[in-house]
């Protein structure tokens, strides 16, 4: 039976970081994976946010979006422009509501999100955005939520048993890493060269590592938040 997938990430990669192989398997078993990006991923990386000076860039990033999504063959991917690294400057209230729109259009079964102990500011407000927006109420469509890992984000917060990243579901990806790997040289301007955690040879020996933590090839780690049965 065919069934809807949300996944709402804060910058373009962070999806496919955090659970491309997991996408790709969805799509092989005829579900639907619908990709909500929150914000624009460049302008952080300027002294003051000017959209105008990062056109280019934002267009390219955009396009690379795109193709990563072409490989994968994902069934929409929608791109949003909440700052970069500023969604703090924006009412919690607002981010909500756009992810309450996308859940009311798509009505997916199962969400994926970013982890609420990840170092990146935007990846804590998406966190508490899409739990807020999939909140339990009668009729709601989200039966399991789960967060993802992202390389340079998650690793890199101070650790506490506030943040730390403890998976509790993994998913066998053996089949789809190669896939996961292939959309994410798509994104060349956000991948980093090695020894850089979010470099492909690095993704690729997180996702190794897990698997060998549960006798496979290569799996994806998640935090399983809430499941309705």
């Amino acid at each position: 039976m065919m069934r809807q997938i949300l996944v709402v990430a804060a910058h373009p990669d962070d999806e496919l970081l955090g659970c491309g192989g997991t996408i790709a398997k969805h799509i092989n078993q005829g579900d639907e994976v619908h990709v909500l990006i929150l914000a624009e991923g460049i302008t952080s990386r300027d002294t003051k946010r000017d959209r105008s000076n990062s056109k280019e860039e934002l267009s390219e990033l955009g396009i690379a979006a795109h193709k990563a999504h072409k490989i994968m063959g994902t069934s929409s991917l929608k791109l949003l422009d909440y700052a970069d690294n500023r969604m703090d400057s924006v009412d919690l209230l607002d981010i909500v509501k756009t992810v309450e729109e996308e859940v009311k259009e798509k009505k997916p079964k199962i969400v994926y999100t970013h982890h609420h102990g990840d170092l990146n500011i935007d990846h804590q407000i998406t966190h508490q955005a899409v739990l807020t927006a999939c909140r339990p109420y009668p009729d709601q469509s989200v039966k399991k939520i789960y967060c993802f890992e992202v390389p340079s984000s998650t690793e890199w917060q101070s650790p506490s048993v506030d943040t730390v990243f403890i998976p509790n579901t993994f998913v066998d990806i053996s089949v789809t890493l190669s896939l996961k790997l292939d959309a994410l040289r798509a994104y060349e301007s956000e991948m980093r060269p090695w020894p850089h955690i979010r470099s492909i040879k690095a993704v690729e020996h997180l996702v190794r590592w897990h698997g060998a933590s549960m006798g496979m090839e290569a799996a994806e780690a998640f935090v399983l938040v809430r499941e309705l049965i």
